[in-house]
């Protein structure tokens, strides 16, 4: 199993917009950067956890817990001229950008901010933390995702 960090903007999509979902699940569109279509396409598989962090706001950081539902497959906003996330670059026979489906997993009793973050050293190696990384998906390891899993009160 492989550990994820997803970012959403809470304005936007939040982790409780996703646990009011009538199946909690939602497909976690929009992604415009290669780096992390090629995550979702080859690295992304069903059953993986990943942390919901909402970046881009007030008090960012790791909001709860979200199971990866689906491999990566083909974004429907990429054909739509209507959404914002459209590309006319691409073609549905040979599309550029994928999605996979997100579902709840689990709350935090504690919201983990991104100061908090900042002040534990062993999360030194956080990818979220690193200056410029403007990737909407990460990966975590083991041990970083179980410690901010402890810091936001879950037990195991």
């Amino acid at each position: 199993m492989r550990h994820w960090l997803l970012k959403s903007e809470p304005d936007v999509f939040s982790f409780e917009h996703l646990k009011r979902r009538p199946d909690r699940t939602e497909p976690w569109n929009g992604v415009r950067n290669y780096q992390v279509r090629n995550m979702m396409r080859d690295d992304m598989r069903v059953g993986d956890l990943g942390f919901f962090y909402h970046s881009s706001c007030a008090v960012p950081g790791v909001a709860g817990v979200v199971r990866i539902s689906s491999l990566g497959k083909p974004d429907p906003t990429q054909f739509d001229p209507k959404s914002e996330y459209y590309d006319a670059g691409s073609k549905p026979d040979n599309p550029r950008w994928l999605l996979v489906d997100v579902s709840w997993e689990a709350d935090f009793t504690k919201f983990v901010s991104l100061e908090d973050l900042r002040k534990e050293p062993r999360l030194a190696d956080l990818l979220v933390l690193r200056r410029a990384n403007r990737l909407s998906i990460t990966p975590v390891t083991p041990r970083d995702f179980d410690l901010i899993c402890k810091m936001g009160g879950m037990k195991k």
